[in-house]
């Protein structure tokens, strides 16, 4: 600030909440207004300073002396201050009145007793706050430094004051019961500090064993839980569980159940408590019981080629084994909980059973079906009877997945798939072996049994064929005998030619002659 004359103007200050302070403002051989101002705010021009109640201009202003005096320094206080003569534009420095609070008492977490489980780490808390600024804290364990302890700071909401925080880690023993602790605070505005003292006292939560009788039984037994406990302070309760699941009805010592195989696997659990804490302890109980199936294996179907896999888990007590077969098959295909079948064919396609054994408890199983898309899959018998002028039927089952999409009979110059044809019909039914269709004939004629039949169905995997003779009924073969050597039946099939050698083993199967004549419509024996 310049004038013709010397002037004084304000400095940075320090002042502890409550006290008063004084900015100092002189400005020799003006006469115009002076104003100050609180972080760049006009406080006003009037020597009272309305709206301040605390605030006020002290001097002579003939002289020159407008000096800010603030009464029973606040927190809000703590701003920058500028003197302004504001019609010879001129302005003081900025002084920066800074105001100290105190520390309140401190805060020690738990006091004034402070209860601690023996042997369990521990942090004990002092917290200082509301301090400008932030409070240095020292712990004092029966008079002596502790020099342990971690201390932190944050600053408030207000920005300006800070809580301090002192961590003073233990672990309690037995000799700490009774011991005084004492957290010190103490800031620049305090120098003589604050303290606060609490006393240890170190207990025991309880000790507890948990028993059962007798620890081996079968399902349906009775079995006694017997819980036994130590404690100090005294016991306050207990709080019985099964597998994490409140047993209202129990409420003492000991527990009386009938026990299933959930005990197996679902402890039983006994929780002890007194004014300290609680200890919980948990038991088994080796209850043997049949297979129960925990996974139940799911049906699948894929294309052929494909790999599959089913799944089955049981439990049982004693340890129990498993199985797996396919039905129509005793040969044990795994032992695991997991079956793998590698590029699955369509006669993989079936019933699977997974079998669990439990030695001298029991078995059980589940079954689970394995579908194979692929081409349809013909069963006919080769050959059919009817009696001549009579009604007649040759069937073809189409068993594969998916349905067939068209089943077609082919016969001399006739293909029929559906309805009506002359003396011909097809029936198509489905049932549980598939889709069954039927070439149905009003009346037979000699020339029918002189047929072959041709049953081709199709999906979009592909196509399957079979092939059916009608036979008259009551005619037999005769004068045919069979033979020990290697038989050749010669297959004629439009303008291809087959040779199918029989066998030793079918041979030594002594089949009649007739059932070779499945084979092939026409027979030459050589």
């Amino acid at each position: 600030m310049k004038s013709t004359v010397s002037n004084v103007q304000p400095q940075d200050q320090v002042v502890v909440a409550g006290q008063s302070v004084t900015l100092p403002c002189v400005i020799v051989g003006y006469r115009g207004m002076v104003q100050w101002t609180k972080d760049g705010l006009a406080l006003g021009g009037e020597r009272d300073l309305p709206g301040w109640t605390r605030y006020s201009l002290l001097g002579d202003p003939l002289s020159g002396e407008h000096s800010l005096q603030i009464d029973g320094a606040e927190l809000a206080d703590d701003a920058a201050y500028e003197c302004q003569a504001t019609q010879a534009a001129l302005r003081s420095h900025r002084a920066k009145l800074t105001v100290l609070v105190p520390p309140g008492d401190p805060v020690v977490d738990g006091g004034p007793v402070v209860r601690l489980k023996a042997h369990a780490p521990h942090n004990l808390t002092c917290r200082a706050s509301g301090a400008k600024p932030a409070a240095e804290i020292t712990w004092y364990r029966d008079g002596e430094v502790m020099e342990s302890a971690i201390y932190s700071k944050t600053l408030m909401e207000d920005k300006k004051r800070e809580l301090a925080v002192s961590m003073l880690p233990m672990v309690p023993e037995d000799r700490d019961s009774g011991r005084t602790y004492t957290c010190r605070v103490l800031n620049p505005a305090a120098p003589a500090g604050r303290q606060t003292s609490v006393t240890i006292n170190v207990q025991h939560p309880p000790s507890v064993t948990l028993s059962v009788q007798p620890q081996t039984v079968t399902e349906g037994s009775k079995v006694l839980f017997i819980c036994s406990a130590s404690a100090n302070p005294e016991i306050t309760g207990y709080r019985w569980s099964k597998g994490g699941v409140p047993i209202a009805e129990a409420n003492g010592d000991s527990l009386e159940v009938t026990v299933d195989y959930s005990y197996f696997t679902d402890p039983v659990s006994c929780e002890v408590s007194n004014s300290v804490g609680s200890t919980n302890v948990s038991t088994l109980v080796d209850v043997q019981f049949g297979p129960r199936l925990l996974s139940e294996p799911k049906p699948m179907a894929v294309d052929t080629g494909m790999d599959a896999a089913f799944t089955c888990a049981w439990t049982g007590n004693p340890p129990l084994t498993l199985a797996w077969t396919k039905q129509g098959s005793g040969v044990v295909l795994s032992n695991g909980n997991t079956l793998q079948l590698k590029a699955v064919t369509q006669e993989d396609a079936g019933t699977y059973t997974c079998k669990a054994i439990v030695p001298r408890i029991g078995v059980a199983e589940r079954d689970v079906t394995l579908t194979v898309n692929g081409p349809p899959i013909i069963t006919a018998d080769a050959t059919q009877h009817a009696a001549k002028h009579a009604k007649g039927k040759l069937e073809c089952v189409v068993g594969s997945s998916p349905p067939p999409d068209k089943i077609v009979w082919t016969f001399g110059d006739v293909s029929l798939s559906s309805g009506t044809s002359g003396r011909f019909s097809v029936q198509t039914v489905s049932s549980g072996q598939g889709v069954i269709s039927s070439l149905v004939i009003s009346e037979t004629l000699a020339q029918d049994f002189q047929l072959r039949y041709n049953c081709t169905a199709w999906n979009r995997f592909g196509t399957g064929t079979a092939m059916v003779s009608l036979k008259e009924q009551g005619t037999q073969l005769t004068g045919h005998k069979e033979r020990k050597k290697e038989i050749y039946i010669y297959i004629y099939l439009r303008t291809h030619t087959f040779i199918y050698p029989l066998s030793q083993p079918l041979l030594k199967a002594k089949q009649p002659f007739s059932a070779y004549l499945n084979y092939t419509p026409l027979i030459d024996i050589i």
